[in-house]
């Protein structure tokens, strides 16, 4: 496969450090360019029945530093950023589209049940959504000392 973008959505949790060597290294066997993204949602408050944008948390400038300590696991892996606002799934496959990337590859956190139910499922949105191929990846767990 011949690649020439990548992109890497991060919401700069653990669940996305293996996904991000899994990323650097295609992008390195491919000669592809990484683009590392966090999509910052916009805060909402409902308030007297209207719906109104509040003062973001963390700050965008914070974000934007989390965002610029992201980096490919191997320094010669050519590397963007791009911090974009919007609902994740949307924000990440318009991303996409508009940057002509040739492959998606996210960490996803392997939520079942009651939880994937009441938070959904980001990873799931962008895999249906997408128009280039998706690679969604889980850290396997960790072994226990028992085993």
């Amino acid at each position: 496969m011949k690649a020439s973008k990548i992109l890497f959505p991060t919401d700069f949790s653990h669940t996305g450090d293996a996904a991000l060597a899994l990323a650097t290294s295609l992008a390195r066997d491919t000669g592809a360019t990484l683009l590392i993204v966090h999509v910052e949602e916009p805060p909402t408050a409902y308030g007297g029945g209207e719906l109104y944008y509040g003062i973001p948390e963390p700050a965008t400038e914070d974000l934007r530093k989390m965002l610029h300590k992201v980096e490919p696991t191997d320094p010669a892996v050519p590397y963007e950023h791009r911090l974009v606002t919007g609902d994740p799934a949307n924000a990440v496959v318009r991303l996409a589209e508009e940057e002509g990337v040739d492959m998606i590859v996210l960490g996803t956190h392997g939520r079942t049940g009651l939880s994937r139910l009441l938070m959904g499922s980001v990873a799931e949105a962008i895999v249906r959504r997408a128009k280039c191929p998706v690679l969604s990846y889980r850290k396997p767990e960790q072994a226990t000392a028992d085993a």
